[in-house]
């Protein structure tokens, strides 16, 4: 009987391991020339999503960061469409038409060209966000000012990555 439940008990950790990496998509941050510049993870969480991203070489000072609509980066950035929004809401973390589902909080980037984030979002699940055409983490040469339409202002895309299951 304890070999039946050593077994059991091996199987259900097994199961509980396998079912937590499942929930993570990892992403590879690169910049136009196609450089590597970070990397982002998104993890299921209760509520929402729980985003890590980490950068390196981008310019100092605070960037717009979105997830956006289409997992692709290539040509340009463009693939990636516009924010994830599955609601219809307009952009912007202060207007009070939204917020869009992909909108976050700025990333601020130190003099050294690094930068790290933590950020919880209630506004999508991880479900959402690998759906059948995926979706981009995309990071904006200038702030977002979480009001303005249609990407507050954030300015070129300078760095993307697709989120992928981890």
């Amino acid at each position: 009987m304890l070999r039946f439940a050593s077994a059991c008990f091996a199987l259900v950790c097994t199961t509980a391991v396998a079912a937590q990496a499942a929930e993570k998509a990892e992403a590879r941050l690169v910049n136009p020339k196609g450089d590597g510049v970070g990397e982002a993870t998104v993890e299921a969480v209760p509520g929402g999503i729980l985003l890590n991203v980490k950068v390196e070489d981008l310019p100092p000072g605070p960037h717009g960061m979105h997830l956006h609509a289409v997992g692709a980066c290539t040509p340009d950035f463009k693939a990636a469409a516009g924010h994830v929004n599955t609601h219809g809401a307009e952009h912007g973390l202060r207007n009070p038409k939204g917020p869009e589902a992909g909108d976050l909080p700025n990333l601020y980037v130190g003099a050294d060209g690094r930068g790290k984030a933590e950020v919880h979002s209630t506004l999508t699940t991880l479900d959402a966000l690998l759906d059948a055409d995926g979706t981009a983490l995309v990071i904006h040469a200038n702030p977002d000012d979480h009001m303005t339409q249609p990407i507050g202002g954030s300015g070129d895309r300078i760095a993307c990555g697709v989120l992928k299951r981890d």
